[in-house]
């Protein structure tokens, strides 16, 4: 009965110790760069300043030398004058960088940077090649639809693009 009684206490304490190891949450469960979820890393400026034109674009989508070359030259925008205060600026553009893709702290971020040519600096998230793989199946016609635009428009097939979800099952392109 003894051998009994100790078996099942080892047993009881395995699952215990399994259950606990294994069920609490993780970060990338819940958003920490994990697959295709981005973290949750924010800044309240930067939320402000370019999620007023745009979506706000996880810093991980580029490395920081594209994140400074865009920075410096907010006053050609994109075609757009978007020139922020030096300050303001300043906290924005340290914000992208401790974020960027090359810093190692997403996964996706490590996925853009593997596709990345050394010394590459692109302005646009979308002239990378990890965003050209990701997208390679998607025709000419599909970004042109009226409901898309633009290849810059993720929110309009990545539904939860604004909470950092770039997840393949949760995309819904639109019919028009």
């Amino acid at each position: 009965m003894n051998y009994l009684l100790r078996g099942t206490s080892v047993v009881t304490a395995v699952g215990v110790f399994s259950l606990l190891t294994f069920s609490l949450p993780s970060g990338e469960a819940h958003g920490d760069g994990g697959g295709n979820v981005l973290p949750r890393t924010i800044n309240q400026a930067w939320q402000q300043e370019c999620a007023s034109c745009h979506l706000a674009y996880s810093p991980a989508f580029l490395p920081q030398a594209s994140w400074r070359r865009l920075m410096n030259g907010l006053d050609r925008h994109f075609g757009e004058n978007a020139s922020l205060d030096p300050a303001t600026q300043a906290d924005i553009l340290r914000f992208l960088e401790a974020n960027a893709a090359d810093r190692g702290g997403s996964r996706i971020g490590s996925k853009v940077m593997k596709r990345m040519p050394a010394g590459e600096a692109p302005l646009r998230i979308t002239d990378t090649r990890w965003f050209v793989h990701k997208h390679d199946e998607v025709s000419q016609s599909v970004w042109s639809r009226k409901s898309i635009g633009s290849t810059a428009h993720c929110a309009a097939c990545h539904r939860q693009a604004e909470q950092g979800v770039f997840d393949e099952d949760t995309v819904r392109i639109p019919k028009q």
